[in-house]
């Protein structure tokens, strides 16, 4: 996500104990008791799935685990079931050099259970439901689109949310300037100053990027059409069709048909010594509408908010935003109830198509610096951008379905010649190109044959590095999005479960999300508001300073944050001038926790580990949608 911003090393402890003895339970699952060692348990705190492979771990030292048993208690306190701990999967670090899995599969009845360790051994996970699929995950995908409604931004706010007010109302009347130079890390900007070139512009709307009131085309195109490929699987989740809508009226206002122009971003994110930034300030995004500046004011560009194009008017657009933006429309155009309207975004989606440089030199437009974010592959968002397109044109009776039906396969077999392949994340989707185009009408044969391939490449190859690490993880644990790579899986292995009928991965998908919802060394589920143990201090102005910080008030619920980072990444303290200082743990320090060269804390400032973003919270919710459509298997 983004690059480190901030500078200050101030803060002080808002623990979660007090809220631990409200809740009745222990959340470092520690309970000593005499002649036993000290281990904890890990669960999926969102719950399982009834009918499904379930599985917890635990990790200790190896002399306590070796004989040691649990039980599973229900909401009366009544065992329900016994065992024995399982095999043991590998050490995580000193404190904890055992961990080990338990089998719960043979628990199916419908409930609220916790898992306490017996024999050598004590500890005690904290609550977890078992439940039907779409019981379990409608609610989780409602989280999500709650958190879309906090990051609106303009007149449209959702007032009921974290007390949103209306923000950067000066965006309907933006200037566009020409594409500053930024430094190499994207740290400072190498430009004295801005050149306006035109407008004004109304970019109005759309959602913030992250824990900052940037907006970006790159991440809310991405953000869109996840919302719309979800609101297939979950047709009655409340208010997610509602947020597509207004994600896609705000790329509407970023594509000026007229000249041929797609602006990419509103909003500075790194300055130099006379122009200030985005990130410059911690404040409530309405208060920038308060400010007073004067042209070459510092903070002028935070006031009035500068617009940068992705493509000189009429000129190629970069492929990688011109397949998402067109994928978004085309996706907005097969929602629409109304023929009319359904037609005027089919056009606009292949307007924008139309545009695409496919043959691009030098880096892909992504964002302003363009460090903020990186991305090499475009033949999939163009594959992604066809496959809509034709499914678009079918709906309506269009007669290029066709035509793009062949451009989609075209873009296809250009992405699995190229070597730019990854797994579902905002800076590749072939996972969700394949399965559009692989669920066409007629779509069979060698390519078809190779696209399945290509979802297995990046399933086995997670699924490899999952049998090396001992709670399962199928994401590098200091790879900057280990959470949304993780959610990314689970999407990949739904569609390919739904598009082959083979369950090969089943117990891996399971796995992955129950790692992100509390499963791991931390035993923190990375959603916000899910589970009893989530992040509390996330690297978000509205939360930190509208939102409760102790989890008995309005919290910024259904946000996904980065989770793990590498340990080298905490080279500096993110605690800035008007944060309320914040820092959760667990009962005892995450150091305890951190292993194999990875770090977590919550804590406001550490963007590093608690930052959330639409890209990562966009990618859990269609994990979800999926998970309880009843159409895949998980």
């Amino acid at each position: 996500m983004l690059t480190p911003r901030v500078r200050a090393v101030a803060f002080s402890a808002a623990a979660l104990i007090g809220m631990a003895a409200v809740l009745g339970w222990d959340p470092t699952g520690l309970t000593e008791g005499p002649g036993t060692g000290e281990a904890v348990v890990r669960v999926d705190q969102a719950g399982y799935v009834a009918g499904r492979p379930k599985t917890a771990v635990v990790m200790g030292s190896q002399d306590a685990l070796t004989d040691a048993g649990f039980e599973v208690l229900d909401g009366q306190d009544r065992s329900v079931l016994t065992g024995r701990v399982g095999p043991r999967t590998g050490s995580w670090n000193q404190n904890f050099p055992s961990v080990h899995t338990v089998d719960l599969s043979a628990l199916t009845a419908p409930g609220t259970y916790r898992l306490t360790l017996t024999g050598s051994a004590a500890g005690t996970s904290p609550p977890f439901r078992v439940a039907p699929a779409r019981e379990l995950m409608t609610p989780l995908v409602e989280q999500n689109v709650r958190f879309f409604q906090a990051q609106r931004d303009g007149a449209e706010v959702v007032a009921d949310v974290l007390r949103r007010k209306p923000s950067h109302l000066s965006d309907r009347r933006a200037t566009v300037y020409v594409t500053p130079r930024f430094s190499a890390d994207g740290s400072r900007l190498e430009d004295r100053w801005l050149t306006p070139v035109g407008g004004p512009v109304d970019v109005s709307g759309g959602w913030f990027d992250a824990g900052d009131f940037l907006k970006f085309t790159h991440t809310a195109s991405y953000a869109v059409v996840q919302l719309f490929l979800a609101g297939r699987e979950t047709p009655a989740a409340s208010g997610l069709s509602a947020e597509a809508e207004h994600g896609v009226r705000w790329l509407d206002r970023m594509w000026d048909g007229r000249s041929g122009t797609l602006y990419a971003q509103v909003g500075l994110g790194a300055g130099n010594d006379v122009i200030g930034n985005d990130h410059d300030l911690w404040r409530l995004p309405e208060e920038d509408d308060r400010l007073s500046t004067a042209p070459g004011d510092k903070n002028d560009v935070i006031r009035h908010r500068p617009v940068f194009r992705a493509n000189e008017p009429g000129a190629p657009i970069s492929p990688n935003l011109a397949g998402r933006v067109a994928a978004a429309f085309a996706l907005a155009a097969q929602a629409e109830s109304d023929p009319v309207s359904a037609r005027r975004r089919l056009d606009q989606a292949a307007a924008v198509y139309a545009r695409a440089d496919t043959a691009p030199r030098g880096r892909l437009v992504t964002a302003y610096p363009a460090a903020f974010y990186s991305e090499e592959s475009w033949q999939d968002d163009l594959e992604l951008a066809a496959a809509e397109l034709a499914r678009a044109a079918r709906t309506l009776g269009d007669a290029r379905a066709g035509e793009w039906q062949r451009h989609a396969g075209t873009w296809a077999r250009a992405y699995l010649a190229s070597e730019t392949k990854d797994t579902l994340s905002v800076g590749d989707v072939s996972a969700l190109a394949h399965a559009e185009l692989l669920s066409s009408p007629g779509q069979g044969g060698q390519l078809a044959e190779a696209l399945r391939a290509d979802l297995r490449r990046q399933l086995t190859d997670a699924a490899d590095r999952a049998r090396q690490d001992p709670f399962g993880a199928g994401a590098g644990y200091t790879d900057f999005d280990a959470v949304p790579r993780t959610f990314g899986l689970v999407t990949t292995a739904l569609l390919h479960a739904r598009l082959t009928g083979e369950h090969l991965y089943d117990a891996f998908t399971a796995r992955q999300r129950g790692w992100a919802l509390g499963m791991n060394p931390w035993g923190s589920s990375f959603v916000i508001g899910v589970g009893e143990v989530y992040p509390h201090c996330p690297e978000h102005p509205v939360a930190n300073l509208a939102g409760s910080l102790d989890g008995t008030g309005d919290i910024l619920r259904g946000a996904v944050v980065n989770g793990p980072n590498g340990a080298d990444t905490f080279r500096e303290d993110g605690f800035m001038t008007g944060m309320r200082p914040c820092e959760a743990d667990p009962g005892r320090p995450w150091s305890d926790f951190d292993g194999h060269g990875a770090r977590y804390v919550d804590r406001v400032g550490a963007w590093q580990t608690v930052e959330p973003a639409i890209d990562f919270t966009s990618t859990a919710l269609l994990a979800f949608a999926l998970s309880g459509s009843g159409r895949g298997q998980w």
